[in-house]
């Protein structure tokens, strides 16, 4: 399972793209975001509230969609197939 970053958490990851193999098929974003935080713990406060919610201004896509729009949220199931992208926010002028 394949998770894209993007802008400053990049920087915490270092990586574009992080491979999660271990992950099985059918797991829920929650679990893609936990699998992701074992592996950069610094992640966590960049993403989750401390009510361990998606922070409001953090873009998680499940094929394009932000996950607080989806009908299950965190435990919305994803599969390998799927294209997940997180973007933290984006400021300018």
């Amino acid at each position: 399972m394949n998770v894209n970053f993007y802008a400053t958490l990049r920087l915490i990851t270092g990586k574009k793209t992080l491979t999660l193999e271990h992950l099985p098929d059918s797991v829920t974003v929650r679990e893609v975001l936990e699998a992701c935080f074992a592996l950069f713990p610094a992640l966590r406060p960049e993403l989750m509230t401390a009510q361990n919610e998606l922070l409001g201004h953090v873009h998680f896509f499940v094929n394009g969609r932000d996950v607080p729009y989806l009908k299950d949220v965190l435990e919305t199931r994803v599969s390998r197939a799927d294209k997940l992208d997180i973007f933290p926010a984006v400021g300018g002028g």
